[in-house]
């Protein structure tokens, strides 16, 4: 009876998708399940250092734009460093204060390299596009606008400088570009990657091709994942459908109390260790 009304022709729903949840099921679909999936949630484990510092370094820099643009200085930036603070997954009180001075000058530095009195088009802004299989969508850290075009920006905090390669590269940019052209409504090719800790950044200039080829990738992902949860929830088992990959990520993964295997793989991490050196 469907098939002779047509239904079992009509288009798949499309899969809502972010980045963040592309990047946590490549990495580990075991993760991905404990994470998006299983209710109750796991237990997760406590706050990582670095995680801390990269939500306050984000929120300084958030706040700072909110500011009329006589008041968008580097010692402001700074102020707002001390406003946002706090010390979850730090060693002691000295490494938070440490930290939280070292916070204070790379972004009091990264301020003053920049033109503050041009408002951003968009401040965590929530894009979302549409493309054949997915709906792709996330929280861009700051978006510009220069010469017509609309440039994405992601402010980063790690133990690394990143290069033209991790611009390119990245996945969840190249979507932001997608999705903040779709909502927008203006050209978007250029994604950078903002490393304050050495104020270096690393730009990517995309095309039509490689907007695609990362596209075509989260759909192939998507579609993976998706089958996986309607197995799983179709009663399916969950370690064969979602099974864990093992590796040096699992040194501080949230959900390794929970997983014999990661246990297994690589030793626990402090909550400190990836703290920018």
């Amino acid at each position: 009876m469907q098939g002779q009304l047509g239904f079992d022709s009509m288009p798949k729903r499309l899969v809502r998708i972010t980045p963040a949840r592309l990047a946590t099921w490549l990495d580990c679909p075991r993760r991905y399940r404990m994470a998006y999936l299983d209710r109750p949630a796991p237990p997760r484990g406590g706050a990582w250092a670095h995680n801390t510092l990269g939500a306050v370094v984000h929120n300084a820099l958030r706040a700072l734009f909110e500011l009329p643009v006589p008041r968008r200085t580097p010692e402001a930036a700074s102020a707002l460093v001390g406003k946002f603070w706090s010390s979850e997954g730090f060693r002691d009180a000295e490494q938070v204060a440490d930290y939280r001075e070292r916070a204070k000058g790379w972004v009091a530095d990264y301020v003053a390299g920049l033109d503050t009195s041009v408002d951003p088009v968009g401040l965590e802004r929530w894009v979302s596009a549409p493309t054949a299989r997915i709906v792709a969508e996330g929280r861009v850290d700051r978006i510009d606008q220069r010469g017509g075009e609309l440039v994405v920006v992601d402010y980063k905090t790690g133990r690394h400088a990143l290069t033209v390669d991790d611009a390119r590269g990245s996945q969840a940019l190249a979507l932001y570009a997608l999705a903040a052209r779709r909502t927008l409504r203006r050209p978007c090719r250029r994604v950078e990657l903002h490393h304050l800790p050495t104020g270096e950044i690393a730009a990517w200039e995309h095309t039509e091709e490689s907007l695609a080829r990362h596209v075509r990738r989260a759909e192939e992902a998507a579609d993976d994942l998706q089958v996986a949860a309607e197995a799983l929830a179709a009663g399916g088992d969950r370690e064969a459908l979602f099974p864990p990959v093992p590796g040096r990520r699992c040194s501080w993964c949230d959900f390794r109390r929970n997983c014999p295997e990661g246990q297994a793989a690589a030793p626990e991490m402090e909550p400190w260790a990836l703290l920018a050196p």
